[in-house]
């Protein structure tokens, strides 16, 4: 598994270049053969990389697992930056987030078939995205409709920190941008012909962070502002950039309501909102619960761990799978920390654990 994983983390994957994750495309498919011997479906994605379709069994039960292959590194940081072990620490771009997770699946289909335990009423269903650190924007669909042919979905995201908690809520997200368009005049000649664009964005900032309520885990948050362009002149446009979280379907419909009715505060100011709600919440249900009860149940009788669960404001494509009503559990990826970081990494000793529960998931769900 290590030397596997050691060539994927040394094989930079950007997500917006194209070229390399088809190439990291063509390597996952190969390593997804040689370790099941399953079949490997290639979508084709005019802007990304390829997607893969990695498939073994042949019953009705589909289990959906779900990881990406694209990273945030550029090009030229596997050479700058390569696959290093040290103190059980294995290092690298990517390793974290989340080339480990996709040995771990794979292996974890491998270890149900060598010992003669894979299920022959399920079909097992790897899913590997080429575009979620960019929000899946062209894959999303493509996620959803396997999903809703799932009975379950194991999202391979690294669990969360200190304890390895598993994931069983997230809340969604959504990015907009409000530009202002006012009207410039000189800030010392004649100011009273001019329309402040940067004072009006000031009042929408104002109402916008306004639509935060802590109490049911939404968040609103104008985090780049621009406009102007001196001090001596009235700022004729602004914009700011918008970040939304919400755990609850329920408060999303109110943020995209309450940003539709945003109006202008001075008159002749105009205003233009874009962006969207990118992922909807994932929420707990008693299906996903009862999917974590069977993990914990697992990992208590079988190794002696105790497993907990935890919600996050963070992420992941399980959002998708969630939304569209299939119980998903979430961070059954590899232990370790820093994602995004030069510092990331993964603890090895953790790695044979990971594989085995969710080898057992598998079988058991």
């Amino acid at each position: 598994m290590l030397a596997r994983l050691e060539a994927s983390v040394n094989m930079d994957s950007p997500s917006a270049d194209k070229a390399l994750n088809d190439r990291m495309a063509d390597w996952y498919a190969g390593q997804f053969k040689e370790i099941t011997g399953g079949t490997v479906v290639r979508v084709p994605n005019e802007v990304y990389g390829d997607r893969l379709l990695c498939e073994v069994g042949q019953g009705d039960k589909q289990i959906l697992l779900l990881g990406h292959f694209d990273t945030v590194w550029p090009q030229g940081e596997a050479s700058r930056r390569p696959f290093r072990i040290g103190n059980g620490r294995a290092y690298g771009p990517g390793v974290y987030d989340m080339k480990a997770g996709l040995m771990q699946a794979m292996f974890a289909i491998k270890a149900l078939q060598e010992l003669g335990r894979f299920p022959a009423d399920k079909k097992i269903v790897l899913l590997l995205n080429s575009d979620e650190e960019l929000g899946s924007p062209t894959s999303r669909a493509f996620i959803e409709e396997q999903a809703r042919k799932s009975a379950v979905s194991f999202v391979l995201e690294p669990p969360m920190e200190p304890s390895g908690a598993l994931k069983t809520a997230r809340k969604g997200s959504g990015r907009f941008k409000l530009a202002v368009q006012g009207v410039s005049a000189h800030a010392g000649v004649n100011p009273e012909k001019g329309v402040s664009a940067i004072q009006e964005l000031a009042c929408q900032i104002q109402r916008l962070h306004a639509l935060t309520d802590p109490a049911v885990g939404t968040t609103v948050n104008v985090g780049v502002v621009k406009g102007g362009i001196g001090s001596n002149v009235v700022a004729e446009h602004a914009e700011g950039e918008i970040d939304i979280r919400v755990a609850t379907a329920e408060e999303a419909r109110r943020i995209e309501q309450a940003l539709g009715e945003l109006a202008p505060v001075l008159p002749e100011a105009r205003l233009q909102l874009t962006g969207r709600m990118m992922r909807p919440p994932m929420e707990r249900t008693e299906r996903t619960a009862a999917l974590f009860a069977l993990a914990q149940q697992i990992a208590r009788a079988e190794f002696g761990v105790e497993l907990e669960e935890t919600h996050t404001g963070g992420v992941s494509d399980g959002n998708f799978t969630a939304a569209v009503g299939t119980p998903t559990l979430d961070g059954l990826g590899a232990r370790g920390d820093y994602a995004h970081s030069p510092d990331e990494y993964v603890r090895i000793d953790e790695i044979p654990f990971r594989t085995a529960l969710l080898a057992e998931l598998i079988a058991r769900c």
